[in-house]
């Protein structure tokens, strides 16, 4: 029994808390490297430890290969499918053929490449169990002490031999951070680096707000409550929109907590940082509505189809609406999911006139009609010649001051009008020239040119607003190409943010 393997195998799993098993390997890549030595070709050599006695064999290895070999560097690791069934008739190609040779004695292994070896192994086990560990915890609150401070980035030491990172950019501004503080983070990625698994932290995504109200709130860990979205501007202020699913439960309260015990466990882990918690609403213009607070919305104006809203608040509170640096409407756009366009009650009565006004004249110049009808037809909600081409003719009979001959009448000059319109809007782009920008783009010809500045791409702009498809379907062009002609258009983007950056 070999007991001086046991052993080292023992020692080192323990000092190291790696499986004995990945020591054995370990012992035995040392085993094998050392043998090797013996040889003045590289040859192939499998050492074997039993785990339970200490005791181990050493054997060489042929790969079985189809054919002759000829050069001598293969012949010391290959063997013909001729030859290996001469000694072995059940092999093929791709078997190999072991032949036993003498053990070289675990006291004889050059002390630096087993050194060498067992570090390497134990350093690959080592970062396998970082993997494992915190691979299933992204997502999840990652506490630690700081160890250093490198070049800006905070070096968080996590436990159990194990570092985190947290990238400069993703510390809270003003934020201060000494050696030796505890820090927490958000679990951003665990990703393969050069000196191993390091794992990523953040301290000013979203999603660390959302991670410390789930620690702070218990309703929310089992589920009562339910964080909808949430929005930062790190270190300053925050809105998080969150919702019930027991009637019988304030979300907002239970966030805030007694004496907002909760909130203020949030704001001294985030440098004080403001938190607006927010009611989310199943309809989006009170969910805004809400979103806005503290400011009061005296009115809003719905456009799903751009989906923004113009939001109304009375002029003293306007500033407040629109918080410092416009952080306030910021913060309730990105938590809501909507452009928000704020402003006075007279701003947005005036351009509401603006509007109706605009529409009426559209519709009495369209349909040739008289005023007092267009009136009466912005009144009703109709705001395009579609809706009163194609809304249905029971819906439009139900206007006291219409009859069926009148709305059939309207309904055809919509129509007539709509055609018009598509005609012109035709002749108008085939007749555009491109702009020269887009005509002096190198890889740019002057019949794609004509044929992009009739599908109203005329300049450079325009050019670089499209798809990869888009470009497909209307210039006729293939995929490189097209995808070449996009990035050269948007190259000046890229040299302006460069300059601002």
């Amino acid at each position: 029994m070999n007991k001086e393997i046991l052993l080292v195998v023992d020692v080192v799993s323990n000092e190291k808390g790696v499986s004995k098993n990945t020591i054995f390997e370990a012992l035995e890549c040392a085993l094998a490297s050392a043998t090797k030595k013996r040889y003045s070709n590289e040859i192939d050599v499998r050492v074997t430890i039993n785990r339970q006695t200490g005791d181990y064999q050493t054997v060489r290895r042929w790969l079985v290969v189809e054919g002759d070999i000829q050069r001598p560097e293969q012949l010391a690791k290959q063997i013909s499918l001729v030859e290996a069934q001469n000694k072995e008739s059940s092999l093929a190609v791709g078997d190999y053929w072991e032949e036993q040779i003498e053990s070289v004695g675990f006291d004889r292994i050059g002390a630096q490449t087993a050194k060498q070896v067992i570090v390497q192994k134990i350093r690959e086990a080592e970062r396998a169990l970082i993997i494992d560990a915190y691979a299933s915890r992204q997502g999840e609150i990652v506490s630690g002490i700081v160890k250093r401070i490198e070049k800006g980035n905070i070096i968080v030491d996590v436990g159990g031999n194990t570092e985190a990172m947290i990238p400069r950019e993703e510390i809270i501004p003003r934020e201060a951070i000494r050696t030796n503080d505890r820090l927490r983070g958000f679990l951003k990625s665990v990703r393969f680096e050069q000196r191993g698994p390091q794992l990523f932290l953040n301290r000013t995504s979203p999603e660390f707000l959302k991670a410390l109200f789930t620690v702070e709130v218990p309703e929310i860990g089992e589920g009562l409550i339910e964080i909808i979205s949430a929005a930062r501007d790190p270190g300053l202020r925050a809105k998080i929109a969150v919702r019930s699913k027991d009637a019988r439960l304030d979300p907002v309260g239970a966030c805030i907590g007694m004496r907002r015990s909760r909130v203020q466990a949030v704001m001294n882990e985030l440098c004080g940082e403001k938190i607006d918690i927010i009611l989310w609403d199943e309809n989006p213009a009170q969910f805004v509505i809400n979103a806005m607070s503290p400011a009061e919305v005296v009115s809003i104006i719905v456009d799903e189809d751009a989906h923004s809203m113009d939001v109304a608040v009375k002029e003293e509170q306007l500033s407040q609406a629109i918080g410092k640096g416009g952080q306030n409407v910021k913060l309730a756009s990105l938590l809501t999911g909507w452009t928000l366009n704020v402003m006075t009650e007279s701003q947005a009565e005036q351009k509401n006139e603006a509007e109706i006004q605009a529409l009426r004249d559209m519709f009495v110049q369209k349909l040739d009609i008289e005023g007092e009808i267009a009136d009466i037809l912005v009144r009703e909600g109709f705001s395009s010649l579609e809706e009163v081409a194609y809304v249905p003719l029971s819906e439009m009979l139900e206007i006291e001051e219409f009859d069926e001959e009148m709305v059939k009448e309207l309904r055809n000059r919509a129509k007539d009008a709509l055609v018009t319109n598509a005609i012109a809007e035709e002749e108008a782009l085939s007749d555009a020239q491109p702009a020269e920008d887009l005509s002096n783009m190198e890889g740019m010809d002057s019949e794609l040119a004509r044929r992009l500045a009739s599908h109203g791409i005329i300049s450079m702009d325009d050019l670089a607003e499209q798809s990869v498809d888009d470009l497909i379907s209307v210039g006729g062009l293939d995929k490189a190409r097209a995808s070449t002609l996009i990035m050269q258009a948007r190259a000046p983007w890229f040299e302006q943010e460069k300059q601002q950056g």
